[in-house]
């Protein structure tokens, strides 16, 4: 997906989201609920490897980056860095690395020095995989900021694609969904579509109305992940912006 097409007016009605990332903080930061805090795990997960990543471009090793990490969740479940959060403003993004980088300045040596846990469930690590991730990260070239920004970015859009992908499965449309998608994030050529639209029984023309309606609707789930970040105040279109930046680091 293109610059003008994530650029693309919102359609009515979605400028206006009753759950946010914001509502799930201050769920859970008021009521203590087990479904409040179930909502800020499940939460939290979209988010545990662009922090693993910045811990670790900031100099951890593997272990330490992991146990950090895990640390810090556990912290967050337990509500000790939302007494003082005010989700009126700000992104939600920067609100965790903020966090981040005060856990780390002030608690890592002792963190080491303890056993991971607690009663709260963390959220799960599989650190071989996050190294394996971690590895096909640029070697140098981006700080941990530009790093964590980047992998924040990259997680609205994977997420997006998987609310696409199962629209489409729930419509038994799961093989459409997987000859489309490489048309998402790039125009083709005449030979693409031709060579597809043979393969689908279908005509060029329905094939490329096809790939537009799909890319609009990804642009439609895009803006809802990414106005669920920002506080009610908050501008999408300029997220928007912030996002296509980072990504061009």
């Amino acid at each position: 997906m293109n610059a003008a097409q994530l650029d693309e007016p919102l359609s009515p009605g979605l400028a206006q989201f009753t759950t946010t990332h914001w509502s799930v903080v201050l769920a859970a930061q008021e009521s203590g609920s087990e479904q409040a805090e179930a909502a800020l795990a499940k939460l939290c997960d979209g988010y545990w490897y662009p922090l693993y990543a910045f811990v670790r471009r900031r100099g951890f090793n593997p272990h330490d980056a992991e146990d950090l990490t895990q640390e810090f969740f556990y912290r967050l479940l337990d509500r000790n860095y939302l007494k003082a959060v005010d989700y009126r403003k700000g992104r939600f993004r920067t609100f965790l690395l903020m966090a981040l980088e005060r856990f780390l300045a002030k608690e890592w040596r002792r963190v080491r020095a303890q056993k991971r846990g607690g009663d709260i469930t963390l959220i799960s690590i599989e650190q071989q995989d996050a190294e394996h991730r971690y590895s096909l990260e640029p070697a140098t070239g981006l700080s941990p900021e530009k790093l964590y920004e980047q992998n924040c970015a990259l997680a609205l859009l994977e997420k997006a694609l998987q609310r696409l992908r199962s629209e489409f499965e729930a419509d038994g449309k799961g093989e459409k969904f997987e000859r489309l998608k490489p048309f998402l994030t790039s125009d083709g050529t005449r030979s693409s579509y031709a060579e597809l639209a043979l393969q689908m029984n279908s005509s060029e023309a329905a094939l490329k109305m096809a790939v537009s309606r799909m890319r609009a609707r990804y642009g439609a789930l895009l803006r809802e992940e990414v106005a669920n970040t920002i506080s009610p105040e908050g501008d999408v279109q300029d997220e928007i912006q912030a996002l296509l930046f980072s990504l061009s680091y």
